[in-house]
C-alpha cells in the first residue's frame, strides 16, 4: 500500500492549464466511477479548486504513471505537458503535503482558511461515492486534527491578509458588536462580495448594497439577506450606516464631505467607519476631517495587511513544527497498525498449533494414558512446533551471514544478542 498525492497548483501550472484540469461537479461524478474501477487505485479523493487540482490516494504500487495517464485522457491533455506542470508525493511526503495544504501553508494567500472546508468537501464526496477506505480515512482524520491544532495554537488565521477581510476586521475593532450595526456597501465587484460575506458571517444587523445597476447587486444582497439600491439612494442610506465600504470604478468621488456631514447631523454625530478601497477614490479625502468619521484608504489597509503577513509567516514557522509532529504521529500509527496485523496472524498461527496439540493430549488422557506423561509430551510438542519455523529461519539467516536478521530476532524475542561470529 502506498499513499500518494498527485496534482497541479498555482505554483506549478498557468491558469489556462489549471482551468482545463479542474473538475466540474458533473465531471467529478464521472471521474469517480472511472477511478473506482481503475486497477491501480485502491482509494482516492479528488480536491479541485480554482488554484489546485489534486488526487490523494492509496495505490497498489508507488507509481503515479497510471494516474497521470488517466488524468491526461480524462481531460484530453497532452501527457507530457501535464507531467511537466505536476508534482508527486508518496507516503510520508504525501501525508505532509496534505497537512500543509489543509493548514493553508501551500495557498496563494498564506494561511487562508477556505481550503480546509474544500478538503472536507472532497473527503465527504469520496466517502459518499465509496472511494474512501480505511487508509485514506485515517489520513484525512489525522489531517483535520492537525489543522485544528495549527489554527488553535499558532493563530495563523487570526491576522487578516485580504483587503476585504482587513476592512471587516477594522470594523469589528471599532464596533465590538456588529449585530447592532448597519453597513452600506458601494459597488458589486469581487471585493465588495467578499466584504458582504465577511460581514454577514460576523453577524451584521443589516447590509445595503448600492450599485449603478441594481439588478447586478440583487443576487449578492439576497445571499447576505440585505437590500440592493441604486447609487442615487446613497445620501439617504448613509444616514443609517455605521459602516461604509466603497469599491467602484467611478472616475470621480461618490461621497463628498458635505454629503457625509449632512448624514452625521441626522445621525446626531453617531460615529461612522468608512473604508475607501477604490482607486481612484470614491470618498473625498476631506471626509477624514470630520470628527465623527474614521476613514481608511486602501493604503491604510495595505499597511495592516503587511503587518499581518509578517505575523502569519511567523505563525507558519510554528505550524511547520506541528505539521511534522502530525506526520510523525500518523506514520507511527500506521506502522503500529501494520505490526498489529502481523501480530494477529502470528497469534492465530500459534493458537491453531496449540489447539491441535491440546486435542491430541485430551484424546490421550481419555484413552487412560498417564497424565504426567501426556502433559510432558504436550509441553514438548507445543514448544517444538511453536519454535520450529523461527528456528529454521534463524539458522538460514546465520548461514547467509544475515547478522541484521539475527540481531532483529534477538530484539523481537527479548533476548540478549550474542556477539556476531568472526568466521
Amino acid at each position: 500500500m502506498c499513499f500518494i498525492a498527485f496534482g497541479i497548483n498555482h505554483k506549478t501550472a498557468p491558469v489556462d492549464l489549471r482551468e482545463r484540469v479542474a473538475f466540474t461537479p458533473a465531471q467529478l461524478s464521472e471521474a469517480s466511477e472511472q477511478l473506482r474501477a481503475h486497477p491501480a487505485v485502491d482509494e482516492v479523493a479528488v480536491l479541485s479548486t480554482c488554484n489546485r487540482t489534486e488526487l490523494y490516494g492509496v495505490l497498489r504500487q508507488p507509481d503515479v504513471a497510471p494516474l497521470l495517464e488517466w488524468m491526461s485522457q480524462f481531460h484530453h491533455l497532452d501527457i507530457q505537458s501535464l507531467a511537466e506542470h505536476s508534482y508527486v508525493y508518496t507516503n510520508e511526503g504525501a501525508v505532509g503535503h496534505l497537512m500543509r495544504v489543509a493548514c493553508g501553508l501551500d495557498s496563494m494567500v498564506l494561511g487562508e482558511p477556505q481550503i480546509l472546508g474544500q478538503i472536507k468537501d472532497a473527503y465527504d464526496f469520496a466517502r459518499e461515492t465509496e472511494l474512501m477506505g480505511n487508509g485514506l480515512d485515517a489520513l484525512f482524520q489525522s489531517t483535520f486534527s492537525t489543522a485544528k491544532r495549527v489554527r488553535s495554537e499558532t493563530g495563523i488565521g487570526a491576522h487578516p491578509v485580504s483587503v476585504a477581510y482587513a476592512a471587516v476586521n477594522l470594523a469589528q475593532r471599532i464596533f465590538s458588536e456588529l449585530s447592532d450595526s448597519r453597513a452600506l456597501l458601494i459597488g458589486a465587484g469581487d471585493t465588495i462580495e467578499l466584504v458582504a460575506r465577511h460581514l454577514f458571517q460576523a453577524g451584521i444587523k443589516e447590509v445595503v448594497i448600492a450599485n449603478r445597476t441594481v439588478q447586478n447587486a440583487e443576487p449578492l444582497a439576497e445571499e447576505v439577506q440585505g437590500r440592493a439600491v441604486g447609487l442615487e439612494r446613497i445620501p439617504h442610506e448613509l444616514e443609517g450606516a455605521d459602516i461604509v465600504i466603497s469599491s467602484t470604478s467611478a472616475d470621480l468621488p461618490l461621497l463628498g464631505k458635505g454629503m457625509v456631514e449632512r448624514a452625521l447631523k441626522v445621525r446626531r454625530h453617531k460615529p461612522m467607519f468608512m473604508v475607501d478601497i477604490a482607486v481612484p477614490r470614491d470618498i473625498e479625502p476631506q471626509v477624514a476631517e470630520l470628527d465623527d468619521v474614521f476613514l481608511f484608504t486602501v493604503d491604510d489597509l495595505q499597511e495592516v495587511i503587511n503587518e499581518n503577513m509578517a505575523a502569519r509567516r511567523e505563525a507558519a514557522e510554528q505550524a511547520e513544527g506541528l505539521i511534522q509532529e502530525g506526520v510523525n504521529h500518523f506514520i507511527r500509527s500506521r506502522r503500529v497498525r501494520d505490526a498489529g496485523q502481523l501480530i494477529r496472524r502470528y497469534r492465530e498461527q500459534a493458537q491453531t498449533i496449540a489447539e491441535l496439540e491440546l486435542a491430541q493430549a485430551l484424546s490421550q488422557l481419555q484413552q487412560g494414558q498417564d497424565p504426567e506423561v501426556v502433559l510432558k509430551r504436550f509441553a514438548r510438542g507445543l514448544t517444538n512446533k511453536w519454535l520450529h519455523e523461527p528456528t529454521v529461519r534463524m539458522r538460514q539467516a546465520s548461514a547467509d551471514n544475515r547478522q541484521d536478521l539475527l540481531l532483529a530476532a534477538g530484539q523481537v524475542l527479548g533476548l540478549e544478542a550474542d556477539e556476531p561470529s568472526k568466521h
